[in-house]
């Protein structure tokens, strides 16, 4: 008879003496490639050589991603017919072999510490939620993780634990014999962001800039030389919305886009499917479970950039002290002037060299998938020698629907030498007028005002506005 053998405590790996499990080295896929997705989706396409009889079949496929979504599974080949399709998910582990033998009879081994000498009894397995609870003979007993040494023995492994995920496929085919067979599934658990790495030279008013590729897989399971393509955009999924009262809610509208000035109207050289860019890895590689790869996809050196402060201010806005002005780098994606690239979605670190030459981190940012030919502004921080201090002066009501508002913005810079500050007033909505400027804004959107404004190395400058608002 075959038998299993679990040492105890109750967390200890098992010996197994069926079935024959095949080292991790060895994996039953085939030629494999995968399409990952920017939204923790990915699609497998696995290509076996597979040994079909006359008529009804069945075929195992095992090393298939742990979260495969079955629904979405077929199997194509030269005369082969999907009659029924199991997703074996439930896989062999101590806890797992324990709790499919309860109302079984198991064989529990003991070991006088002291003397070595080995007890066997037959014990009946009642109970396994956190704890192991047994009937031996008249006794009820709990198996306890006390340290001392006892073994279980199983006299078999049940049919559906697996040491390995495993789809199982009945097929019916014409004829026999050895063909290929593809099986392509849709499967969460893989995923890929763009990581970017800038070391900026203010002085040059230039930044070189390294893109890496950061594959993660939480699948259940590993990849083994594959062709690996990204998709970078946001693939749509079928999901219900939420309900409310019977019906479904809309889901929320997606957040403006971050770090995105101005967007790009050029074309990458990239490949393209539909409205999304491809990212082939340049090889194949094996992604293993639980494993994190990063792959170069954007080397570019010398790029335009620059340094500048800017502060935004809510309508109405007035504190007690100063604030500190925002330090934005601000870049093009552009062909001529900038990356050259369509950048997909990640977070850009900015490195600069500090006096002794050595990059130091200054600051990172997120982006958006943002077209070839943007205009990008960063923000990596705050400024410790560049303060705004903004006041309303003065709230005056013209009429029934008509008020008059003064702001004061107090602008400092510590620096030796003289900074450009971009000072934002938003929030001026509808009809807002401004009746009163000391210095002469662009009205860049429907609810934004933009000051320009030079302050000197050690110095300071005050700007004042007055709005005509209708409340």
């Amino acid at each position: 008879m075959r038998r299993v053998l679990l040492l105890c405590g109750f967390a200890a790996a098992p010996l197994l003496a069926q079935p024959v499990i095949p080292p991790p080295s060895q994996t039953a896929q085939g030629d494999v490639s995968v399409t990952i997705y920017n939204n923790d989706l990915a699609l497998v396409q696995d290509t076996r050589q597979l040994d079909f009889p006359a008529g009804r079949s069945r075929q195992d496929f095992r090393d298939v991603s742990g979260q495969i979504r079955a629904e979405t599974v077929t199997l194509t080949g030269p005369d082969i017919g999907i009659v029924e399709q199991n997703f074996d998910f439930d896989l062999l582990s101590p806890q797992a072999l324990m709790q499919k033998a309860v109302g079984e009879t198991i064989t529990l081994v003991r070991t006088n510490p002291a003397t070595g000498a080995e007890t066997r009894e037959r014990a009946r397995v009642l109970a396994a939620n956190g704890g192991v609870i047994l009937q031996i003979g008249d006794r009820i007993e709990v198996l306890r993780d006390d340290g001392l040494p006892v073994r279980v023995i199983f006299d078999r492994v049940p049919e559906n634990l697996r040491a390995r995920p495993t789809l199982s496929v009945t097929v019916q085919t014409e004829r026999g014999g050895r063909r290929p067979a593809t099986l392509t599934y849709l499967t969460p658990g893989l995923g890929w962001s763009a990581d970017y790495v800038a070391l900026f030279d203010e002085r040059a008013g230039r930044m070189d800039v390294q893109g890496w590729i950061t594959l993660t897989n939480n699948s259940g399971t590993a990849y083994t030389n594959a062709s690996v393509l990204l998709v970078a955009g946001q693939v749509g999924q079928a999901a219900p919305g939420r309900s409310y009262r019977g019906g479904y809610a809309p889901p929320p509208p997606p957040p403006p886009p971050r770090g995105l000035r101005a967007a790009g109207v050029e074309t990458s050289d990239r490949e393209r499917i539909g409205d999304y860019y491809l990212y082939p890895l340049p090889e194949r590689t094996t992604i293993a479970h639980r494993q994190t790869k990063q792959v170069s996809f954007l080397d570019a050196p010398g790029a335009p950039a620059a340094r500048v402060y800017e502060y935004r201010n809510p309508w109405l806005g007035s504190s007690e002290q100063p604030q500190s002005a925002n330090t934005t780098l601000r870049f093009s994606s552009g062909r001529a002037q900038g990356l050259g690239d369509a950048l997909p979605a990640g977070t850009v670190r900015v490195y600069q060299r500090d006096a002794r030459g050595n990059p130091q981190f200054v600051g990172e940012s997120a982006i958006d998938h943002t077209p070839m030919g943007s205009e990008l502004g960063l923000t990596t921080g705050q400024a410790f020698d560049i303060k705004i201090h903004p006041i309303v002066e003065e709230r005056e009501r013209l009429s029934n629907q008509r008020w008059r508002s003064r702001m004061r913005y107090e602008i400092t810079n510590a620096r030796p030498e003289p900074v450009t500050v971009d000072l934002i007033q938003q929030g001026l909505w509808g009809d807002t007028r401004i009746a009163a400027e000391s210095q002469p804004s662009e009205r860049r959107t429907a609810d934004e005002a933009l000051w320009r404004v030079p302050v000197p190395a050690n110095g300071s400058v005050t700007v004042t506005a007055t709005f005509d608002t209708r409340y």
